[in-house]
């Protein structure tokens, strides 16, 4: 992070896995909406472990630009092997990165071992990772004044709830309404990382009476008075309240397509208990049809069999 690429890559990660949750989350509860169970990641038709091997591969991808691609020297250590102060940063994104790398690791070993109390397992480690993310966020080595700092605020909003909605997930398994907001909240955090960095490192996009300076090694967006700085701030809040109904609207809207799609798609079996019900009644009603057929098979038989009294007999 702290470039533009730094912003958008992870922002594109988060932003794709939100967005896989939320089309299969959709998914499976109009599929099976009476036994709705949320799952912590979802496989694929190609390989069971593609998501967390893609958030295994962009975590070390991350940690490789942090530390050993970015800095000057391919080493984020001083010569006397210190971390110098403009590598702070570094450390920090990385420790976020590393905590998701252990997230999908143990998902992938939990479901290998097929332990019972996986999913519950899983969705803590998750957990633990979100509350990685919003603690270095909040205490972040970098000053994040100025529009910056107004957009890492609003990113920590949305890390917060994924946080909470992912611990509530734990207890609540069975609730979609839970898996519907997380989802739509890591999405949107993708969103939110991809907006930083267009608008932070783009000077196209810097507001008025702002300007990029240098300071320790990166780039950060300055104003030149507190009325600039005020503009600036209230700018960054407009501009996610935009993209807040913009979101809510993406993810409602997606979410009536598919149920509507995937309804007409389910098909109607009966069950084993119908079956045995429609069996039932055909057995009662051939029970109760079969003395009528056996007294009018009787009587015609007696009626055959019965030989008629001539004339000459009754004389007799």
């Amino acid at each position: 992070m702290g470039t533009l690429v730094g912003h958008v890559a992870p922002g594109f990660g988060f932003m794709l896995i939100g967005l896989w949750h939320l089309f299969n989350h959709i998914k499976l509860h109009a599929i099976n909406p009476n036994n709705y169970t949320s799952p912590p990641w979802f496989p694929t038709s190609s390989s069971k472990y593609l998501e967390l091997f893609l958030i295994m591969f962009g975590c070390t991808a991350s940690i490789s630009m942090e530390l050993f691609i970015g800095p000057d020297r391919h080493q984020p250590f001083d010569p006397d092997g210190t971390i110098p102060s403009n590598h702070l940063h570094n450390f920090e994104h990385s420790s976020i990165s590393m905590t998701f790398f252990v997230y999908a690791a143990f998902a992938i070993v939990l479901d290998k071992l097929n332990i019972q109390a996986q999913h519950s397992i899983t969705q803590l480690i998750g957990a633990i990772a979100f509350g990685q993310q919003l603690l270095l966020f909040h205490l972040h080595s970098a000053d994040h004044m100025g529009p910056e700092g107004q957009y890492h605020m609003l990113l920590q909003l949305l890390v917060l709830i994924s946080l909470l909605s992912t611990l509530l997930g734990i207890g609540t398994p069975q609730s979609f309404l839970v898996s519907f907001v997380r989802s739509i909240s890591i999405f949107f955090q993708g969103i939110w990382l991809m907006t930083m960095g267009f608008m932070l490192w783009i000077p196209g996009f810097i507001p008025k009476g702002c300007f990029m300076n240098l300071e320790e090694g990166h780039k950060v967006v300055r104003c030149h008075d507190d009325m600039s700085l005020h503009r600036a701030n209230s700018l960054v809040t407009i501009q996610f309240s935009w993209f807040f109904i913009v979101v809510t609207v993406f993810a409602v809207s997606l979410y009536i397509v598919l149920v509507k799609f995937y309804k007409n798609k389910i098909e109607y079996f009966p069950t084993k208990n119908e079956e045995e019900e429609e069996e039932e009644e055909d057995e009662s009603s051939e029970d109760l049809e079969s003395p009528k057929k056996n007294i009018v098979g009787n009587s015609m038989r007696f009626i055959h069999v019965g030989k008629p009294y001539s004339s000459l007999d009754i004389e007799r």
